[in-house]
């Protein structure tokens, strides 16, 4: 290993901005359910599956909506 390298040369990862972040989240039985059978047919992670709807609700920019009754 050298002691000392040179970056001046270097560049930023093009892919950082494509980076996760990990996290705990507490999500219902019956949602997981759902996205495991998804990903059954979909041949496609769950969790990838879940990132993948929240990634287009941030690209659509959708509203949450509730109403109480």
């Amino acid at each position: 290993m050298k002691d000392e390298y040179d970056f001046t040369k270097a560049r930023k990862n093009p892919y950082a901005k494509q980076l996760k972040q990990q996290i705990t989240i507490n999500i219902d039985v019956d949602t997981i359910d759902y996205f495991k059978e998804q990903s059954k047919q979909s041949g496609i992670p769950y969790q990838t599956l879940i990132n993948l709807y929240l990634a287009d609700c941030v690209a659509q920019k959708k509203q949450l909506q509730m109403t109480w009754k």
